[in-house]
């Protein structure tokens, strides 16, 4: 029970409080919670008898955040976030061998080895993985819903701390009969009605395409969009259309019916960077991913080749935005 003058409140009234706000949905809330809606709805009336003031703007079944709410869950994400923290160190501090990782990810083949390799090191420790859109992933990070995100473009907001990971080129690739898989090289001239295979809006591959073609003045065509960026090599190679891949796909069996084709672009590459909240508490479960990481991600002799005027940028600093 939390005390103030003559109010008092417990904490599952707060933590009801603060899933409605963020929601701004009762439905939604109580799926969150796991709990049934009237219970949800009974435990927002009560708080705000205790407060004598509403929290919310009511229209049917909508619910808005007014004035007052809007000033009273700064105030609760930071109680409750010192709270959830000061729980998480003791619960390490009682058991370093275990706890709990939750990761977001764009694509998530790339973490295949690594979470392996983690899982085998350290077996007490639950894995919790999401893929998700980079907007995902900071109202993730924002809620301390998880621990890293694993980032393929950058992620803004203050308060991130950003550990580069791995620089790798980005080239085009195109079936093998393609009037350009004879070339070297190719620059985004070259490239503007073909139809390109690539993920959605959000994604890595459609930002780092849309901003090669931005300098043109004109769109990119799509002939597909998805969620699926293992299968492009595929439908490259059944001639379906053309596309972008990391050079790190090369390690991995691929069709051969498709060639490789450097841009002549500036930044055609993709960082993978770990990402997570600098105020937060890093578990012992979190460090360790960390560690073992940057050595997963440092670089090899059997690396693929570094993008065209430099070599790939390797770092363990943070840099906290």
């Amino acid at each position: 029970m939390i005390t103030g003058g003559r109010k008092s409140m417990d904490l599952l009234s707060l933590r009801y409080f603060r899933a409605v706000a963020r929601r701004e949905h009762i439905s939604r809330a109580a799926e969150e919670l796991r709990v049934a809606q009237p219970s949800v709805s009974r435990t927002i009336a009560r708080l705000e008898a205790e407060l004598g003031v509403p929290l919310f703007d009511r229209q049917g079944r909508t619910v808005r955040l007014n004035g007052y709410g809007t000033a009273f869950l700064r105030r609760v994400e930071r109680a409750l976030d010192e709270l959830d923290q000061g729980c998480a160190e003791l619960a390490d501090a009682a058991a370093p061998d275990r706890g709990t990782l939750a990761l977001a990810a764009e694509t998530l083949l790339p973490l295949a080895p690594l979470l392996g390799d983690f899982r085998a090191a350290h077996p007490g420790v639950a894995v919790r993985l999401l893929q998700s859109t980079p907007g995902a992933m900071l109202a993730q990070l924002g809620a301390r819903e998880v621990d890293f995100c694993i980032a393929s473009q950058p992620l803004t907001a203050p308060g991130l701390e950003e550990i580069p990971l791995r620089r790798e080129e980005v080239r085009l690739v195109v079936p093998a009969g393609h009037r350009l898989a004879g070339r070297e090289r190719v620059t985004v001239a070259d490239l503007l009605d073909e139809p390109f295979l690539t993920t959605r809006p959000g994604h890595w591959q459609r930002a780092l395409l849309e901003r090669l073609f931005a300098p043109t003045g004109q769109r990119p065509v799509i002939a597909c969009e998805g969620d699926e960026p293992g299968v492009t090599p595929y439908l490259i190679g059944a001639g379906i259309g053309i596309g972008l891949l990391p050079t790190v796909a090369r390690i991995a069996p691929l069709p051969e019916s498709i060639a490789w084709l450097r841009i002549d672009a500036p930044d055609c590459v993709r960082t993978l960077s770990l990402v997570r909240r600098a105020d937060g508490h890093l578990s012992a479960a979190a460090a360790r991913f960390r560690d073992l990481a940057l050595a997963h991600f440092a670089p090899t002799g059997d690396a693929p080749a570094d993008p065209p005027g430099g070599a790939a940028a390797q770092s363990s600093s943070p840099r906290t935005r």
